[in-house]
């Protein structure tokens, strides 16, 4: 499903620099990445979802490179292919809760919004506890809330690809353990590709694979 080769990838200001010489996520697989902060974990979900390109190398998701399209392409690709939770939210202050949820097919002709599409929207804000706050605005929620929010807009059309930069780092055992259930829910109803950042160690038994950004980018650079 995700394919990085020959990566070399550097921001304008900074000494940072990330090298992989080839990282594979296979498709169906659930994938945590750890690692401490400013090892690069957050720029390799950006890599794989085409927002940020790198100076060498090639990114492919689902056997389509991404790396080598332009902007809009690579932008249009991302809202049909891959649901992104980020860590920031990226919600929209102006927009209600629902409305926030529904983004994703209203900046694009790839989706097509529906009735059905509403309702799914809705059946998802009820399984996150957050059902009677679609008239509200991000503001008005607690920081944990505005998190499930953002993993609601990243489901609901059901994404082959879902890339998650800590999703369940804001929000209490009881909730996290549910939230990361439904993340994996989705992904096996779909038939979908799970990579993860992740600072939380318990929730590691859950997932297929754990990769060490610091020991796998100190091997690259030392194999460079």
């Amino acid at each position: 499903m995700i394919k990085l080769s020959d990566i070399n990838f550097g921001y304008p200001t900074g000494e940072f620099r990330l090298v992989i010489d080839e990282l594979t996520v296979r498709a169906g697989e659930k994938v945590a990445v750890i690692g401490p902060s400013g090892s690069g974990k957050t720029t390799l979900l950006n890599l794989a979802a085409g927002i940020l390109t790198p100076f060498k190398g090639s990114v492919s998701v689902g056997g389509v490179e991404i790396s080598s399209r332009r902007d809009k392409s690579r932008r249009n690709f991302r809202i049909a292919n891959i649901g992104f939770i980020f860590q920031d939210f990226g919600l929209l202050d102006y927009l209600n809760i629902q409305d926030n949820i529904l983004h994703p097919y209203r900046i694009t002709y790839a989706l097509k919004l529906t009735g059905d599409v509403r309702n799914r929207a809705k059946i998802l804000a009820e399984q996150m506890g957050i059902a009677d706050k679609l008239d509200r605005h991000p503001t008005d929620l607690s920081h944990g809330e505005r998190q499930r929010v953002a993993i609601c807009r990243a489901l609901l059309p059901g994404p082959k690809l879902i890339l998650a930069d800590e999703a369940t780092g804001n929000l209490d055992p009881k909730n996290k353990v549910r939230i990361l259930e439904l993340l994996f829910r989705s992904v096996e109803k779909h038939d979908a590709t799970l990579l993860a950042v992740t600072h939380d160690q318990e929730l590691l038994p859950y997932f297929n694979r754990v990769v060490d950004f610091q020991v796998f980018c100190k091997e690259n650079l030392n194999d460079g």
